[in-house]
């Protein structure tokens, strides 16, 4: 079992910086593939970006380039600064920890961008 808590979301304008914070208790963190989800509303729940146990990561083509997914292993903690906002990002941000057929979801956060 993994539990997982996710922080830092709110309301920015466009343009603005937001870092997400997850942190991890339970399990053996090192193990887990640690994603970020996002679900506006309306909308399916979308993959943002993840990162692998080895430090791989991978990003959805809409926020490339303006994201990044780091992971703090001594921490815990997954985190996603996400730059240039803009208001499609406006959405509820899930945090995922995939290892094997196991798959844990965080409460979620909200981000916000309008001006």
């Amino acid at each position: 079992q993994v539990q997982l808590v996710e922080s830092g979301g709110g309301l920015v304008q466009p343009g603005g910086s937001l870092r997400l914070s997850c942190a991890a208790s339970g399990s053996i963190f090192t193990i887990y593939t640690m994603g970020w989800y996002r679900q506006a509303p309306g909308k399916q729940r979308e993959l943002v970006a993840a990162i692998s146990s080895g430090g791989s990561t991978n990003y959805a083509a809409s926020v490339k380039g303006r994201s990044t997914i780091s992971r703090d292993n001594a921490k815990n903690t997954v985190y996603l600064q996400m730059n240039s906002l803009k208001p499609e990002d406006t959405a509820v941000y899930y945090c995922n920890a995939a290892f094997g057929t196991s798959g844990y979801w965080g409460q979620g956060t909200q981000v916000t961008v309008s001006s």
